[in-house]
């Protein structure tokens, strides 16, 4: 009688075990579906509010937004105004917020061997920087290269010295993101950033797309899809309206995501990924927006972000 009562109750008990165990939250988080989209805020949005760097992590926050890009300049302004990297991870603890990236212009790519020089030792002091505030990747745009009028770089040299940077990220731990520029004489093409990241043979080799850019360089989004997936972790985002024909639209024309005509939606079902999300941020210049309160603006921003990605 005592053996079957111990049965019955290691029964009872190994059952109830069970049934908490599926229904906790770790087993509850690991069959749940992984969101597609890591919602971001470019602080170029509000970069015209000249906030600093603590008030724009603040005013992101406040609006919801737990991952943003950073520009290098507003944070090396609040180092240099006494701050400290020890300082900027603890405001970003108390703000809830991630770094995903950060936006910065040493120039890499130029044929100027001694201004490259100077360009790298500036990258590679911006990236220490950045590692310190647990910033993982950094934007290396054609900056140098991109005026009207500047010379064509040959790809397989610019293929060279992206690997030079890469080599860099291997040192800091900060990955520099190949940056797609539509208006700039060089990488104003996706055939030309997927070349030079191919070409530079290293396994990191990662390319910044954005919407405007995509459009103002006549890519266009048809050929996303021969772009291998993890070659995007980051990609820009914005609207832009029919009022500017290609030729003639700015950094400063575009708009909030659903404001414009850009196949956004479209163009996010392209580049999706199963096995990890990808950022999107939110990058704008516009001056209607800097004219506004900059918690408006945020709040508006989120807003936006939210129903772009509902549903893809």
């Amino acid at each position: 009688m005592s053996q079957s009562v111990t049965r019955r109750q290691t029964l009872a008990a190994l059952t109830a075990f069970a049934g908490t165990s599926v229904s906790s939250p770790s087993a509850m988080a690991a069959t749940a579906p992984m969101a597609p989209f890591t919602i971001c805020l470019n602080m170029s949005t509000i970069r015209g509010h000249k906030l600093g760097f603590v008030k724009e992590l603040e005013t992101a926050s406040k609006a919801g937004f737990r991952s943003v890009e950073i520009w290098v300049e507003t944070l090396q302004t609040y180092l240099k105004n006494g701050g400290t990297t020890a300082d900027a991870r603890k405001v970003l603890a108390d703000t809830n917020i991630k770094i995903e990236n950060a936006i910065g212009f040493a120039p890499w790519i130029i044929d100027d061997e001694s201004a490259r020089a100077k360009g790298l030792d500036q990258l590679k002091r911006e990236m220490e920087m950045l590692a310190e505030v647990g910033c993982k990747r950094v934007a290396t745009p054609p900056i140098g290269a991109q005026t009207p009028g500047s010379p064509k770089i040959d790809l397989y040299k610019a293929a060279e010295r992206y690997r030079a940077i890469l080599e860099l990220g291997d040192k800091t731990g900060v990955v520099p993101q190949l940056e797609l520029w539509g208006f700039s004489p060089n990488l104003s093409r996706l055939s030309e950033v997927m070349f030079v990241a191919i070409e530079s043979g290293h396994p990191s080799a990662r390319v910044l797309l954005d919407i405007y850019h995509l459009y103002k360089g006549g890519s266009g989004n048809v050929s996303l899809p021969l772009v291998g997936k993890p070659a995007i972790e980051v990609f820009h985002v914005n609207d832009y309206t029919a009022d500017f024909p290609r030729e003639k639209i700015t950094d400063a024309d575009r708009v909030f995501p659903g404001d414009g005509v850009a196949p956004i939606r479209d163009t996010l079902k392209l580049i999706k990924r199963t096995d990890k999300p990808i950022v999107v941020s939110l990058e704008v210049f516009n001056k209607a927006y800097y004219a506004q309160d900059a918690q408006t603006v945020t709040n508006t921003a989120m807003a936006k972000m939210k129903a772009m990605v509902a549903g893809i």
